[in-house]
């Protein structure tokens, strides 16, 4: 029936007793499977890690510009890293820093949760924020 007809005989579900096989073109049902995959790959949203540097000495409206591109990160649906770079005689005034790390966490906190409080790692304070929902 297959050859009249000028298509495929596919084995559909070839553990069923008896097989199971399908009269189709199946160059027609590669192509539309292979589709259906890069379709639904295109709806996924990829979580990236966003990087938001910050100094322990910022000005208000400095921060301010960094809270409001940090919030567009997390709107996205991204994950935001909160990078604090001492150097110098700033290594003195870690306690500013984390006044300055603490501020960030509750302007952020309607769009985010804290995934790893600020922690030092060598000469950087570094905090990850990701978002509560991606809307």
């Amino acid at each position: 029936m297959a050859k009249e007809k000028k298509l495929d005989l596919v084995e559909v579900a070839p553990d069923a007793r008896p097989p199971v096989c399908k009269i189709l073109d199946y160059g027609k049902h590669k192509y539309l499977t292979k589709k259906k995959e890069h379709d639904a790959r295109k709806k996924q949203h990829q979580v990236v890690v966003k990087e938001v540097r910050v100094r322990p000495k910022i000005d208000e409206h400095d921060l301010q510009t960094k809270m409001r591109k940090a919030r567009e990160f997390l709107e996205h649906g991204d994950k935001l890293q909160v990078n604090m770079l001492f150097r110098g005689r700033e290594h003195g005034f870690r306690d500013r820093g984390m006044t300055v790390m603490v501020r960030i966490k509750e302007t952020l906190s309607d769009l985010a949760k804290v995934e790893r409080e600020p922690k030092m790692e060598g000469n950087r304070l570094v905090m990850i924020l990701a978002p509560l929902s991606h809307r």
